[in-house]
């Protein structure tokens, strides 16, 4: 088109993708809501509307494309679109800017499903003297599989959507509870009383693989009773939940976790009090050697953590096997009543026992192993199945009930989630179907949870206008439990969406980080709609990006061409005509089309080059209305 020639005013990085993309994709929104007068106004006057539905184009095959590579045709289509949506338009970033890029939507250069494509980054950055400049040929280099991956996570298709802007809350409720200085560091085990009252550090993994840590999230310690429901989904995944719960029952036991104590079958009450994990580690490999057995829940713990830090800590478990009479009076208890496997030897169950939970972890890797339980027993990194669906189900039941010790209940009803503390200072933290945490800081408090964690489940504040006589009432309950709450309590899910069963249709007065800002449909319209008013090309490369309809129209039939040829955005219109190649002849309820609306608003430019894109849009109609009239024998042939 020789008026292309004259546009040198657009971006250059838009008019290139122009040349070198190979689809038609057709994009736009849901329903739109723009009113308008037939008058020029200063601004558009938006309201909700229903939407309008209109006839969806096929992709258009150019005769110059190579009809034999469709898919490689639509897979350069997509490499262009995301490469100018991360780089906003440029031609070339900075590496490091399309690395925080990546950071913001989630994923870190330490993800597994990214190892090739770091690779290459580090090796671009070795023979390279300056800063890395990365341009749209280097870009292909470094995505190479991860197209899909990487699309999905800027089309803000991952679980949490802004995760950005949740990650900011993360922190401020960390900074709350990093104001916690009370409880006392765990001294009944020499090794754990060594840890600074000042470390504290939260990590989150979704189930997508989204990552962020703050605080003292790279100091490793020991899972301690946080291994208890890690070893019980082992020896379920190995035996299934019947041959298990043959040695172990199911319901609280109503006493502290160490408490010589058995249920009416003789049975340890659950696998989250120490009796109940004592005779779990009886089950696990109980026919292999003592190192093979600790090598086994090693591996399983690994793959878990998606390869990440998992360690031993010797001098803890000598601490552990040096002070643990109590341990060694339940395991004989045990013993007399007849509760281990025929053959079973109690010693070294103890002594595995010990082991066990003397394995460290850190805040990183706890959560990936909590998002493994959350994502029904799959690695989120590696994408490695792990766990059975049954392991994870039974296991998460057990936590939900039993796994905050004699807190459970409270627990139960104030955050309604899966979890699991240790006198180390952790809390695996699960919300199922979303994400694993990992909260650490060693301080408990008397019951034996972590201080802080608890805290961070459970952030208080005062908030006069919620405070009903329920909630009053309930909060009386839970100070005399709980022996350092002395605020009325907004826990976790007081903010989030994520208590088990809070109705996520209609409470409205919780924030889902779940859900996509713009899915409610009218905002998704508006925002398409302003976003051409202003001519926001990054806008319009998100919603390109995503895969939604540039033909939606507001109840005055207007299209967001109609708008961008109003106000004279020329590259917007050349985004949705080249790019999108969306209907140039799509009239509103007053019969204007886009053309008029340029011509009404003087923009000579546009109405030039709208009117050669009608004549290329009409040709193109042709070819195909040409093409679905052939004979099908003609088809063939021509296929053949």
């Amino acid at each position: 088109m020789h008026c292309l020639k004259s546009l040198r005013t657009a971006n250059p990085g838009v008019l290139q993708l122009f040349k070198n993309a190979g689809i038609s994709a057709r994009v736009g929104a849901d329903s739109i809501v723009l009113s308008r007068t037939q008058q020029p106004v200063p601004l558009p006057c938006w309201a909700a509307a229903s939407p309008h539905t209109h006839r969806a184009l096929h992709q258009q095959t150019g005769p110059d494309e190579d009809q034999g590579q469709p898919k490689s045709r639509w897979m350069s289509g997509v490499d262009d679109l995301l490469f100018y949506t991360i780089t906003e338009g440029q031609e070339m970033i900075p590496l490091s800017q399309f690395i925080s890029a990546l950071r913001k939507t989630g994923l870190l250069t330490s993800d597994p499903r990214l190892r090739d494509c770091v690779h290459q980054m580090r090796l671009s950055t070795r023979d390279s003297i300056g800063p890395v400049m990365m341009d749209k040929k280097l870009f292909k280099k470094f995505v190479g599989n991860n197209i899909m991956l990487l699309t999905k996570a800027f089309k803000k298709k991952f679980i949490i959507p802004n995760f950005e802007e949740f990650t900011q809350q993360i922190d401020q409720m960390h900074e709350s509870a990093q104001q916690q200085e009370i409880g006392q560091v765990a001294d009944y085990i020499p090794q754990l009383a060594k840890f600074s009252p000042d470390l504290w550090g939260v990590s989150v993994c979704t189930i997508d693989g989204q990552r962020h840590s703050v605080g003292d999230t790279k100091v490793p310690f020991c899972l301690q009773s946080c291994v208890k429901p890690l070893e019980y989904a082992i020896a379920v995944h190995e035996f299934g939940g019947e041959h298990v719960h043959n040695f172990v029952g199911k319901e609280p036991s109503g006493f502290k976790f160490n408490k010589l104590s058995l249920n009416d079958d003789l049975k340890p009450h659950n696998p989250m009090v120490n009796a109940g994990a004592i005779v779990i580690s009886s089950l696990i490999e109980p026919h292999s050697k003592k190192a093979q057995r600790f090598d086994y829940v090693m591996d399983f713990l690994k793959s878990m953590a998606g390869t990440e830090f998992v360690g031993f800590s010797n001098a803890t478990f000598q601490s552990e096997r040096e002070t643990g009479d109590r341990n060694f009076a339940i395991g004989y208890y045990l013993k007399e009543k007849k509760c281990f496997p025929e053959n079973a030897d109690m010693i070294a169950a103890l002594d595995f026992y010990f082991q066990l939970c003397s394995i460290e972890v850190t805040c990183e890797s706890g959560s990936v192993m909590a998002a493994t339980l959350a994502n029904g027993g799959i690695c989120p990194t590696t994408g490695e199945r792990v766990l059975s669906a049954e392991a994870v189900r039974n296991t998460l039941s057990l936590m939900h009930s039993c796994g905050m010790y004699d807190f459970s209940g409270q627990f139960a009803f104030h955050v309604g989630l899966p979890a699991k503390s240790g006198v180390s200072g952790a809390v695996l933290l699960v919300v199922p179907n979303v994400m694993g945490m990992m909260c650490w800081s060693p301080p408990l408090d008397r019951l034996g949870n972590s201080v802080r964690g608890i805290h961070f489940c459970q952030v208080f504040s005062w908030k006069p206008s919620f405070i009903t006589v329920t909630e009053l009432f309930n909060t009386c309950i839970f100070q005399m439990f709980h022996p350092f709450c002395h605020l009325i309590p907004q826990d976790l899910v007081s903010h989030f969406n994520f208590h088990n069963y809070d109705n996520l249709r209609h409470f409205t007065r919780k924030h889902d980080p779940r859900r996509k800002s713009d899915s409610d449909p009218n905002k998704s319209v508006i925002n398409l709609m302003f976003a051409a008013y202003r001519g926001d090309l990054d806008a319009l490369r998100r919603f390109a990006l995503s895969a939604v309809n540039m033909e939606q129209t507001d109840y005055d039939s207007r299209t967001a061409l109609h708008i961008a040829a109003a106000e004279g955005h020329l590259e917007a219109i050349i985004f949705l005509t080249e790019i999108c190649k969306v209907n140039p002849h799509m009239k509103d309820r007053w019969g204007n089309t886009p053309v008029d609306d340029a011509t009404q608003f003087g923009h000579g430019v546009i109405v030039t080059f709208l009117q050669e894109y009608q004549s290329i849009y009409d040709e193109r109609e042709s070819q195909v209305s040409t093409e679905e009239q052939k004979p099908p024998l003609d088809t063939l042939k021509s296929l053949a």
